[in-house]
């Protein structure tokens, strides 16, 4: 295998499995602001308790996802040096924000409203949640203006091989990047709802207590996902209109018959040179295509069953319903790499060759790099999971967040100390 090849391959590895951690910040955190918005107005106490419920689960990812956003960037600059002497002109004012905004405003929000239970007003406490929202997808707003320049390449001139900006309003309303984050916005908000609404009919089928909660949870989770399946479903159509006419390369391989419907000629002189993506990617796209398909009608007959709270007396349902949780993200790695590899041969998309953009390195380091950091992302995924669902099992119940020390009972505690926690 050749060093970009492993290169490449590190690439796909840390970048697919950092999403996992992403789409389920960007997908929880308008789930937990809303739940905390009904405490703020009510003041009822099932309100608090779920919001604590699902705002413990949403720190654990977020903890854990940081870890990996730090090792995408360290291994970003180490594999792609040809990349960033290109690009660095233009990303760096977009990943410079996100940086700003990921590392400083987000986390410190987040760790204000943490510490912030019960000693601070309930409006102030509530923003601050809010702040944590927004800047969390501002964050993801950056990146995706970063990818897009990769996807469709605006606002520059190139001089002398280098990309220069020149045009920074193109590149913030780039039709690539912001048809990208409306699809991504949608899919995270599906894979929140079924997060919710599974581990909720978990506890509903195994009758474990604060069924009212619990039915709170199922009734948001399934509405709102049911809503973002379908909008999921009208984003990625547009989507695929303007790859049909930014990127025919791609649009050739994963769906030709858009291309002749739009009347866009197929790839031409350097792209025609260049080659194209592989053929696999369609099988992914298909993929793609038909979880979404699956999740928006299936999601019409699980609204229907919430009349009369009627699925949750349906065990059947309710275990389907937990089954159903990692569905959604094997579609939306799906779409990144199409999105991804759709457009090899090129890092910029008829501007840069992947070959280009990879680091002078010689084998031994790429390889023992790719090791290194598959290993580190594959502790990172099983711990975030192991924590998640330890935690979402005990139920709010077992909910520390929000609660001192003294708050604890004594074997309570020595777990809040432990290793695993």
């Amino acid at each position: 295998m050749e060093v970009l090849n492993l290169a490449r391959l590190q690439f796909a590895v840390t970048t697919s499995l950092h999403f996992l951690f992403v789409i389920v910040t960007l997908g929880l955190a308008p789930f937990v602001a809303f739940m905390q918005t009904r405490y703020a107005i009510t003041g009822k106490p099932v309100h608090e308790r779920m919001t604590k419920f699902w705002g413990q689960i949403y720190v654990i990812n977020y903890a854990v996802g940081i870890v990996t956003g730090l090792l995408l960037e360290f291994q970003f600059g180490l594999n792609w040096t040809g990349l960033t002497a290109y690009t660095g002109n233009i990303f760096g004012a977009p990943l410079a924000m996100e940086t700003l905004v990921a590392f400083f405003l987000d986390s410190t929000f987040l760790g204000m409203w943490i510490f912030g239970w019960g000693r601070l007003p309930k409006a102030v406490h509530l923003l601050l949640f809010y702040l944590v929202t927004i800047t969390a997808y501002v964050s993801a707003f950056w990146i995706i203006v970063a990818n897009g320049y990769m996807q469709h390449p605006v606002g520059d001139v190139v001089e002398n091989g280098v990309a220069r900006l020149a045009d920074l309003s193109a590149l913030l309303t780039n039709p690539n990047a912001l048809a990208a984050l409306k699809h991504v916005v949608a899919a995270a908000l599906l894979i929140g709802g079924y997060l919710i609404a599974g581990v909720s009919a978990w506890h509903l089928r195994r009758d474990t207590g604060d069924r009212d909660l619990h039915g709170r949870a199922l009734r948001l989770g399934l509405l709102v996902s049911f809503a973002a399946a379908w909008f999921t479903s009208i984003m990625g159509f547009q989507q695929a209109d303007l790859v049909a006419r930014t990127q025919p390369s791609k649009g050739v391989v994963i769906q030709p018959s858009k291309l002749q419907e739009l009347g866009v000629p197929g790839p031409t002189g350097d792209l025609a040179a260049a080659g194209g993506p592989p053929t696999w990617i369609k099988s992914f796209f298909s993929w793609m295509l038909t979880v979404g398909e699956i999740y928006q009608y299936i999601g019409l007959i699980f609204v229907l069953l919430l009349i009369g709270k009627f699925i949750e007396r349906r065990r059947l349902v309710l275990r389907l319903l937990t089954w159903m949780i990692p569905i959604p993200f094997t579609a939306v790695v799906s779409g990144w790499l199409v999105r991804e590899v759709g457009r090899q041969p090129w890092a910029v998309y008829g501007r840069l060759k992947t070959a280009d953009a990879v680091a002078p390195l010689s084998f031994g380091p790429v390889l023992a790099s790719l090791v290194v950091f598959t290993a580190l992302y594959v502790v990172c995924v099983l711990t975030d999971w192991y924590l998640i669902a330890r935690y979402a099992r005990r139920g709010p119940d077992g909910v520390v967040l929000g609660r001192t020390m003294a708050d604890l009972e004594p074997h309570e505690r020595q777990e809040s100390v432990s290793p695993a926690y």
